[in-house]
């Protein structure tokens, strides 16, 4: 079918006195469509009078999409089981047209942002080459809406403590912080809602109190509210991850530092200008950071294990023999592992970044050649010195006890200490004889015997003082 301009030339080399025969030439059209045109004697483009092939079916198809969910192959399947003799693309051009199960198409728009006025924060899964290795990471990402100042690091998984260290990480290179941090409904931050309604979690939300800015949310499927973050992703995938490898996480990290100071430093063609620039601007416009940043950790309370290691994140660490069997105190932070016994004792140790069950052992705590670790269990000598009769029960309750073997120790010693000898003997004794290894049963039947053998009531009244 030809076009309206197409209609119009004719009609202009026609006025001027040229053949048909030419006019058909010049345009490379037949001489039939030249002469169609010439006896309508008008450029606009004749509306189709022919009916469409879906028309007699057109209720039938309005009835069959929200039965068939919206799957037009299954409307085509009940309409040929009806007798209909349609083809799929008809089906489907034809619905086009009249809009049959189509969302209508609304224009994208555009957001501004004031100089300060909002971050945007998101995250996206990646491969990188790490150690020789190809590595699945979590890439997390902030810019600044004004100036598009652009800040990521990558991370082996992103919880709750991750998002407050790379939060921290990016407020300290934009060194001040926007009225709000805009969100993709991520549940790390969100506890319940979405768009308007997002509730954060209590913990974010004193994060975010901390440094003087919210959270907010997009509403859901509004992807262009998120579009200056999620924008950089396939650029950062596309540039600065391609044909790069990287020794390990902090080697990875520093590189992508790095590569952000020389994005923002490049003139963007969308922007006519410098982020580096435009950020100048920007900065005194956004909120100062507090006059101390304290650094982000988690608390953890571990208990020494038998061969003096506390696990955190399956990594093993290591710490003196002496503290084997106490309970410490762990607090990790992006970069180190402080274990701490009390005031005056603590060990701290590099923090292995991913869950790799590694053992980390300081070589003070590695113990000389030729000489022999101290005992494990020294709960164990003094139940075997104290009631020696016990000695089998000890045994079996090394195997068998579904509790840390040192805090059943424990449990046994003080059993033995503050019970009677011989309900004590007795209990235990019946326990060995059933194989029963849980010491809170053991000590209620320990106290049923000492109340009937100790803490008898007189029910008799005649006997009454």
């Amino acid at each position: 079918m030809l076009s309206q301009s197409q209609r119009t030339a004719i009609l202009e080399l026609h006025a001027q006195k040229v053949s048909t025969r030419e006019i058909a030439r010049v345009l490379k059209i037949s001489r039939l469509t030249v002469r169609e045109v010439l006896r309508s004697g008008s450029p606009e483009v004749p509306m189709l009078s022919r009916a469409e092939i879906c028309d007699p079916y057109r209720q039938q198809i309005l009835e069959l999409l929200p039965q068939c969910k919206g799957n037009l192959v299954r409307v085509l399947e009940e309409l040929a089981a009806s007798g209909a003799k349609l083809s799929y693309p008809a089906l489907t051009a034809f619905c086009r047209r009249h809009g049959i199960g189509q969302a209508p198409i609304v224009a994208a728009g555009r957001y501004h942002f004031s100089p300060g006025e909002e971050m945007q924060h998101d995250t996206s899964p990646h491969e990188v080459q790490l150690g020789g290795k190809r590595r699945k990471v979590q890439t997390a990402s902030a810019v600044l809406c004004y100036s598009r100042m652009l800040f990521f690091q990558l991370y082996p998984t992103f919880q709750r403590f991750d998002c407050k260290v790379f939060l921290v990480e990016a407020l300290r290179y934009f060194n001040g912080v926007a009225k709000r941090v805009e969100i993709d409904n991520t549940h790390v931050v969100v506890l319940r809602g979405t768009g308007r309604a997002m509730v954060p979690v209590p913990e974010m939300a004193a994060f975010a109190d901390r440094f003087g800015f919210r959270f907010v949310a997009h509403e859901l499927g509004d992807a262009n509210r998120s579009a200056r973050v999620e924008r950089p992703f396939w650029f950062i995938e596309r540039n600065f991850l391609a044909g790069r490898s990287f020794a390990d996480w902090q080697d990875l990290n520093q590189q992508a530092r790095a590569w952000c100071d020389r994005v923002n430093a490049t003139y963007k063609k969308h922007l006519r200008a410098v982020p580096r620039e435009l950020f100048r601007m920007e900065q005194q416009h956004l909120r100062p950071l507090p006059v101390w940043v304290p650094e982000v950790y988690r608390l953890h309370e571990r208990m020494v294990d038998v061969e003096g290691y506390v696990t955190v994140n399956t990594n093993r660490y290591s710490v003196p023999v002496d503290w084997i069997g106490r309970r410490v105190e762990v607090r990790e932070t992006s970069g180190k592992i402080e274990i701490q016994l009390d005031a005056r004792h603590l060990v701290t140790h590099q923090r292995v970044a991913e869950a790799d069950r590694r053992h980390v052992m300081l070589a003070e705590h590695r113990p000389p050649r030729g000489v022999k670790r101290p005992d494990p269990h020294p709960e164990e000598a003094q139940l075997l010195k104290i009631a020696p009769e016990i000695a089998g029960y000890v045994a079996a309750l090394k195997q068998h006890s579904r509790k840390m073997v040192v805090l059943a120790l424990r449990q046994l010693l003080r059993m033995v200490r503050e019970y009677p000898r011989e309900p004590l003997l007795a209990a235990v004794a019946e326990a060995a004889r059933y194989g029963l290894y849980d010491l809170d049963r053991v000590e209620r039947m320990i106290l049923r015997r000492v109340a009937r053998d100790y803490f008898l009531l007189n029910n008799d009244p005649e006997n009454e003082p």
